[in-house]
This record gives C-alpha cells, structure tokens and sequence, in this order.
C-alpha cells in the first residue's frame, strides 16, 4: 500500500487534541522544564554503553579462555545492546534526546553500532509505525513472516498459527539478529524507495545505501572478526556466543513492544475504501495502544519509559523522562472526551494478555 494512499479524516481540530496539547505545554511552562533530556539523559547513555561495551574490551584485551566467563561478558552486552536501543537511540531517533540536533543524530547512529541501520529504522518506526499503529499493510512492526506469526485480525491465518502463542516466544529473540542482515536492510531500504517512503527523509537512497554497507561491515569487522581473531576459543563457540547476545537483546526488544499494541484491548482500524482513516491520528493512537506497568520505576528507567506507550506515541518529540508525569494529563484527558485509555498494571500482566491475543489471532 503506497503511503500516499492512506490518510486520517480531516479532523484537525479535535478538541481532545486541542484540550490535551495545551495541558502539556501549560506544564511544561509552569515547571520550566524542556521538553528534551536532562542530566539523568546523559548519565542513563553513559551507563547503557558501558554495559555494551566494557564486557566488548575485557573480551578483546583481556585474554580470557574460560568459555563461560565469555558467555557471561557477551550475555551482559545483550542486556545493555537491548538497554541502547531502548534508553538512548529510540529517543535519539525521535528527536528528543536533546534540543541540539547534532546530539540527536549521533546518539541515532548507535543504532548502525548494533548493527541496525539507523535510516531504516527510522522510515519504519517513526513514519511507518507511528502513524498508522496497527493498520494492516502499512504498519510494518506487525508484519511477519506470514506462515509463522500473525499479529493482525486482517492476515491470513494458516494452521500452525494455532500454537503460536506457544513458539512465538522463542523466534522473539531472532529479531536484532535479523535486523543485522545486510540483505534484510538492503531489500527495506529498497522497498521504501519504492514506495514514497523514502521522501519522508532528508537524505538520497544512494547516501542512504552507503551509509548502511558501511555501517553493516563495521558492526561485523569488531563484532565477528576480532573476536575470532582474539579469543583462544574455537571459533564456532565465539559465533554461538555472538547469536547468544543477539537473542538476549531480540527478545528484550520484542517482549517490550510486542505488549504495547497486539493486545486484546488494541484496535485494527483498516482504511476506507478511498484510502481514509475516519480519526484523527492521535485519537487512533489512543484506540491502538496500550500501556503497562505504570508504578514500576526501575523498570521503566530501563526500557526508556516505553512501558508508557500511550505518551510516547503521543508525544513522540518529548524525552522519555517525561512521561510517567505526562500519563495523569494523558488518562485524565482521555477519560474527560470518553476516549480509551488502556494500561495494564504490571508487566507480567501485560506478557499474559499478550500470549492471551496471540492465542486469539492464531485461533479466530
């Protein structure tokens, strides 16, 4: 579906909009905060590297032989790889890391340092998925391999769907895995020029394209190459331990986003046949979104706020620390226009009502 095709209704002048939009900036002004991160920002990214990559040079310098020490380092790199892209390069990529673009732009390449690629990234989260959550043949974080997962009412269902409340668990942990693929990002990048996507970014393809086999052979050159170059383990152990990392990261990421939106209370609103969505866009946000573990603090210092998925896709610009105050104007304000507000209150509960709809998409 070309992204020219799919509009929201023109209802620019929401007043839940309008009444919410206010709320926020009058308590912004009144505390005299920025929108943008604060000291707790860049002591939170200072930590997040330092879990990927002091475990990478003790690997590298140290000259360790002891394989489950080696495990041990490159599982800690998956907690903080996964902790990066969560904390640091989401928000970087956002925009809302700092009020000064540059800083932005360099905290959003830590996503090609993982073996991303920072522009396909972008289209997709940002353009794609922000804008039309849930909507079946635009956004692309539920798309799947059809045969394997099915994360919309609107896919096709084959048989094996039926367990997949069961195995999805497992292939959640191949994500970051498969997001490293050369050809995976080359056939995206591809795909968004294709389809319009790519003018929605400042740069060419070209740029793009090159920026992302640069990325791609420098994350493979110190993540695969000196590691087999260095450490004296045979070299199957080292790749085993590099796919261990991947999964622990993979399957942080999935287990914190997958919750947010393939819920029972979400929404999947399809087009109109002319193309358009009758809402507004941040309206459709609220029908399609869910939050989850509201009162957890050390657990959302890590995953970067994201279990107030409600305020991020609202408030997409604002720096994550601000969301846990931003939530109360949000469920107020949502409960004054008799809008949903969904949450759930722990993290687990959200796991369980997850599996819960996978179960329903793989049966129904």
């Amino acid at each position: 579906m070309d992204i020219k095709s799919v509009k929201f209704s023109a209802q620019n002048k929401d007043e839940f909009v309008k009444t919410l939009n206010e709320r926020v900036s009058t308590y912004f002004k009144e505390n005299k905060i920025s929108k943008f991160g604060d000291i707790r920002m860049y002591v939170k990214t200072l930590f997040m590297f330092s879990l990927y990559l002091v475990p990478y040079f003790f690997l590298v310098l140290g000259g360790y032989t002891n394989i489950w020490l080696i495990m041990g380092l490159y599982a800690i790199m998956g907690v903080g790889m996964a902790g990066i892209g969560l904390s640091v390069m989401h928000d970087a990529c956002h925009g809302a890391f700092s009020k000064i673009p540059w800083i932005n732009t360099v905290m959003g390449y830590s996503m090609n340092l993982l073996g991303g690629n920072k522009d396909n990234w972008v289209m997709q989260h940002n353009v794609m998925h922000h804008t039309y959550t849930n909507v079946d043949g635009m956004d692309d974080d539920i798309n799947a391999p059809e045969f394997l997962l099915r994360f919309s009412p609107h896919k096709k269902r084959y048989k094996a769907h039926r367990f997949q409340h069961i195995y999805a668990w497992f292939f959640y942990g191949f994500m970051t895995l498969i997001w490293c693929l050369p050809h995976r990002d080359i056939m995206q990048l591809w795909s968004y020029k294709k389809s319009g996507v790519i003018k929605t970014q400042n740069k060419k393809y070209g740029q793009m394209l090159t920026e992302l086999i640069l990325g791609k052979l420098f994350f493979f050159a110190y993540m695969i190459v000196v590691p087999l170059l260095v450490l004296d383990i045979p070299w199957w152990v080292t790749i085993l331990c590099f796919v261990g990392m991947q999964y622990i990261s993979g399957f942080i990421l999935s287990i914190i986003f997958q919750p947010a939106h393939v819920m029972e209370d979400a929404n999947y609103p399809l087009p109109e046949e002319d193309g358009k969505i009758d809402n507004h866009m941040l309206v459709h946000q609220l029908y399609t979104t869910c939050n989850f573990a509201p009162k957890s603090k050390i657990f959302s210092w890590y995953v970067g706020g994201l279990n107030y998925q409600i305020e991020h896709h609202l408030f997409p610009h604002i720096c994550h620390i601000h969301y846990k105050k931003l939530s109360k104007i949000v469920k107020e304000t949502a409960q004054e226009f008799n809008y949903p507000y969904h949450s759930q209150p722990t993290f687990v509960k959200a796991i369980i009502e997850h599996g819960k709809m996978l179960k329903k998409l793989g049966r129904s």
